[in-house]
């Protein structure tokens, strides 16, 4: 069954932070370490402090014997694993780095602040089979003291496993504006499963990113693929016929944006002509055919389109500053990001 359009009440799955169970290793020669606590020296003199940066000099054979260690001074103490930090994490301690970095946070941990949610891909395009996963994008948008913080958020994050894909709102916005094919078919695909009210006024205005930019960028994407083909079928005599599918897809999406001042995703009229590409019940000849008859027409369109030339900036610019401040006295659930 296809995901319906605009559903409320998306299940998060809940956050706990992660437990860690450190296990010491032996420590080779060379490793630069803190002192945690007094130590002696050999050979008698001061006690050396707690915080004082030496290096390991002999390694123990196992976990119960001692380290031997050499301070800035040249003295040397017997130190046993529990007496000494590691420097390169104590200082990640020391600066707080005790939670994970936003590209080692895991996917759970940012999916509550996703603000929309969609199907894109075959399922979308009335081109699926069978065997064609579920393909969800959309966009999330953190609290301000995550984004403002020094260690700020990921622009992308992503679940392989359940094939989700979200973007950060502001990198969503750039990409959108510089026609990214991926993004503008997440705004106008008609399988929405998730929108807040911020995400639904997104929605009603996607048409300010559509402009002439989607002929450079969706020729682009076409003839990228397009030399994959040509190479797959130099090298093994055959090519993967789901993705000369996508190409002609993706052309006549294009001609449609430009003509009509609309992009559809879902092309009725063509279904059965690109499901018969994908079967592959079509020589190369004629789908190339086919190719070179729609650049002709995406040119067409090109000079004779009504869209602007830019999409509006502005608009763009403003709606970011408003998702923006919606989000500075927005809790940023403590449980996934505090130790």
């Amino acid at each position: 069954m296809h995901p319906s359009a605009l559903a409320t009440g998306f299940p998060f799955p809940s956050c706990s932070p992660p437990v860690s169970h450190p296990i010491h290793l032996i420590l080779s020669p060379g490793t630069r370490i803190v002192t945690r606590s007094e130590a002696s020296r050999l050979g008698g003199g001061p006690p050396i402090p707690a915080g004082a940066v030496a290096v390991i000099t002999d390694s123990p054979t196992d976990a119960h014997h001692a380290y031997r260690i050499r301070l800035n001074d040249g003295t040397e103490a017997m130190l046993r694993r529990a007496a000494f930090s590691i420097l390169k994490e104590f200082k990640a301690q020391e600066a707080g780095a005790v939670d994970p970095s936003p590209d080692e946070a895991e996917f759970s941990q940012w999916t509550p602040f996703v603000i929309y949610r969609c199907v894109v891909g075959s399922q979308a395009f009335g081109l699926s089979d069978d065997h064609s996963d579920v393909d969800r994008r959309g966009i999330y948008l953190p609290p301000a003291d995550l984004h403002w913080s020094l260690y700020g958020v990921p622009g992308q994050i992503e679940e392989n496993a359940t094939q989700e894909a979200y973007w950060e709102l502001q990198k969503f916005l750039v990409m959108a504006l510089k026609a990214n094919p991926n993004i503008l078919e997440c705004l106008h695909t008609p399988l929405v499963e998730h929108a807040t009210p911020l995400a639904r006024e997104l929605l009603d205005h996607r048409s300010v990113f559509l402009s002439r930019l989607i002929y450079q960028t969706y020729n682009g994407y076409v003839m990228s693929q397009f030399k994959k083909l040509e190479q797959d079928l130099r090298a093994r005599g055959e090519i993967k016929w789901k993705h000369a599918m996508h190409l002609m897809r993706l052309l006549i999406s294009g001609i449609s944006a430009l003509r009509e001042g609309e992009l559809r995703v879902c092309l009725d009229e063509h279904r059965p002509a690109l499901l018969a590409i994908k079967r592959g019940e079509q020589p190369w000849t004629e789908v190339n055919a086919w190719r070179l008859s729609l650049h002709r027409e995406f040119d067409q369109a090109f000079s004779t389109t009504r869209l602007p030339e830019r999409p509006d900036y502005a608009w763009a610019n403003q709606f970011l500053l408003k998702a923006r401040r919606t989000m500075v006295d927005t809790p940023h659930l403590s449980s996934s990001h505090q130790s």
